[in-house]
């Protein structure tokens, strides 16, 4: 077959499927096109999802007669001010968008600038333009598509439902409406009820206005402000604090110098992040803002303008761990364990049988003998800590004794107050001035082991401990080699091993820190997590993993009976050790419930 030159129609349209691959893509073209004109309301208004009518409408400047004639033809823009491709400022800058959703739908554009005596109007059906006629709108732009993709008909077997591809331009508009808090947006169409943004004053206030409206009053709650600059880039914005998570990553958002755009970058450095606070099924909600020179960013990488390329990616990602670290750690009690409503729910009476419970009907609470005020009280719960319980038993209740056995002023003034019971050989109870806590004693010691070791390794370096008879754990073949060629990196948490023939491994070191510990259970859980590396993950990354597995084996056990003495030594040092909301695996230490909610629980208030 020869070659020949393709006609200018069917150009328009091969150029139009690399920008509009969906009705979102066109109604993000608009938007942006709308900002970039300087507006400061924008409305959208869709129907079947795009596919059969988009309008947007804004307040912008408008475009004169002239401008409107050329903002049609292929290639040509306002937004560039001369031909550097490296100094991108505005949204748009190719001049493909309007060209290329006119050869595939039915385009009509309605301007008014303020220099011109009345507004313009343009059609374009399918690549074929009409003359400009005089028409009425008081200012900006009002472009409106119908039937999207009539002229190819082929793309239309490839959309989705109308309420699938509604969402997809719901999800357009609000990343956009993140990137720029000081502009109003309204949607409404047939899809979805309408909603409004209304404009947000400037600062970091008015930014986290707008992400609550768009990502949920949770978000605005648990926000953590971020910030973090060097070398004139800039990373700002606000991150969910670790008790707000979801099961995917979609809640992640990065703004390039105002520009909505999906990167992996942002992925692995806001999993490097949380790392210590999170489970690995479990992604956090972050909105992050990076400002830099337009020079150091080529926005030019993909039609769509979804993707950026950095000169200095690492510089972004190295700040972007820093300002998510930073601001975890000076937040670092805001977590699931202080959110009061959800363990208070737990308590609601409306979850007891009908008629209340019997507690002399359950067979967790044998009998007891009678009190001294003549009603049989409950024994204490099966689990309950007998040496801890010793030690705060009052005795049976008389007929003029109060509740709290201790005043109030003889409680510590601690965040975690005084230890008063072990239930369950797991969780200690204690009672601060104006409420409870209640600490699972696992979790709360792995999280201090692990940042001991942290701290350890920063300063001098894990001490070891040289086994005088070597640990030999047999394992498959293609474990001991995974975990001898991690032997270096090992190391430096002080784990010596070495391979001890074909199916064995021999350990001679581990960390004094540990004590002792069962180096068969704490090879096989390393071993597990080394099958999730890569190349691509940070030696330090790594060597947090190692970590976190051995703080998970050097902590307290569950089901240890712990002394008076020990469980308030634990409370203070959960107090002095930072991020001890969490324990390695993202779950919570603790649960607080203040003294106001649960009276409220009981009527008394």
């Amino acid at each position: 077959m020869p070659v020949r030159q393709l006609p200018e129609q069917i150009v328009n349209r091969i150029a139009a499927g690399e920008v509009v691959e969906r009705p979102a893509s066109a109604v993000k073209e608009l938007v942006e096109n709308a900002i970039d004109a300087g507006a400061s309301r924008i409305d959208i208004f869709t129907d079947g999802g795009g596919r059969r009518r988009i309008a947007i409408t804004d307040d912008g400047t408008g475009m004169t007669r002239g401008d409107l004639a050329l903002a049609v033809e292929r290639h040509a823009t306002s937004k560039l001010d001369d031909e550097d491709l490296l100094r991108i400022r505005t949204l748009g800058f190719r001049g493909e968008a309007l060209p290329s959703i006119g050869a595939v739908a039915r385009l009509a554009i309605t301007t008014r600038h303020a220099g011109e005596p009345h507004a313009w109007a343009l059609h374009v059906d399918a690549g074929v333009k009409s003359g400009i006629v005089p028409a009425a709108l008081t200012h900006g732009t009002r472009v409106e598509v119908s039937d999207l993709f009539h002229a190819t008909p082929a793309r239309l077997k490839f959309l989705k439902t109308d309420r699938t591809e509604a969402e997809a331009i719901r999800e357009v508009v609000r990343r956009l409406a993140m990137a720029r808090p000081d502009i109003a947006f309204s949607m409404a169409g047939e899809e979805r009820a309408p909603v409004t943004w209304a404009a947000a004053l400037p600062g970091a206030a008015g930014r986290l206005t707008r992400l609550g409206d768009i990502l949920g009053a949770d978000f605005r709650s648990s926000a953590i402000e971020v910030r973090s600059e060097r070398e004139g880039v800039t990373v700002e914005g606000f991150a969910a604090a670790p008790s707000l998570t979801r099961a995917n990553a979609l809640g992640q958002y990065l703004f390039v110098n105002g520009r909505p755009v999906r990167d992996k970058l942002i992925l692995g450095a806001v999993r490097a992040a949380y790392a210590d606070y999170l489970p690995r099924d479990r992604h956090p909600v972050v909105a992050l803002f990076v400002t830099l020179d337009a020079r150091e960013v080529d926005a030019n990488v993909h039609p769509a303008k979804t993707e950026v390329r950095f000169r200095n990616a690492g510089l972004v990602r190295a700040l972007i761990v820093h300002a998510l670290k930073e601001g975890l750690a000076r937040e670092g009690r805001r977590t699931a364990a202080n959110t009061d409503g959800a363990a208070l729910d737990a308590f609601r009476p409306g979850t007891l049988p009908r008629g209340g419970w019997d507690w002399r009907r359950s067979p967790s609470y044998p009998a007891a003998p009678a009190s001294s005020f003549g009603a049989t009280a409950p024994a204490f719960a099966e689990g309950l800590s007998e040496r801890a319980q010793a030690t705060f038993d009052t005795g049976a209740p008389a007929a003029d004794m109060r509740m709290n056995a201790m005043p109030a002023e003889d409680l510590p003034d601690h965040p975690l107050g005084a230890a008063r019971a072990q239930i369950h050989e797991n969780y200690i109870v204690s009672q601060t001035r104006d409420g409870l806590v209640i600490v699972d004693q696992h979790a709360a010691h792995e999280r201090i082991v692990y940042e001991r070791l942290k701290a350890s390794l920063e300063r001098d370096g894990v001490q070891r401990q040289i086994l005088l008879i070597p640990d030999i754990v047999e394992m498959d073949e293609a474990t001991v080699e995974k975990l001898v060629a991690r032997a270096g990196e090992l190391e430096k948490f002080g784990l010596g091993i070495e391979s001890f023939g074909p199916g064995a491994i021999a350990v001679r070191e581990v960390p004094a820190l540990l004590g002792k510990t069962n180096a068969a259970a704490l090879l096989r859980d390393l071993a597990e997590h080394m099958a999730e590396w890569d190349e691509a993950l940070p030696l330090e990354r790594r060597l947090m993993h190692v970590a976190a597995t051995m703080a998970c084996h050097g902590s307290v056990r569950s089901g240890r009976i712990l002394k008076p003495e020990e469980m308030n030594a634990l409370l203070r040092d959960m107090e002095a050790t930072p991020n001890s909301g969490q324990c390695n695996h993202g779950r919570p230490t603790y649960v607080e419930l203040k003294l106001a909610d649960i009276e409220k629980l009981f009527g008394r208030r």
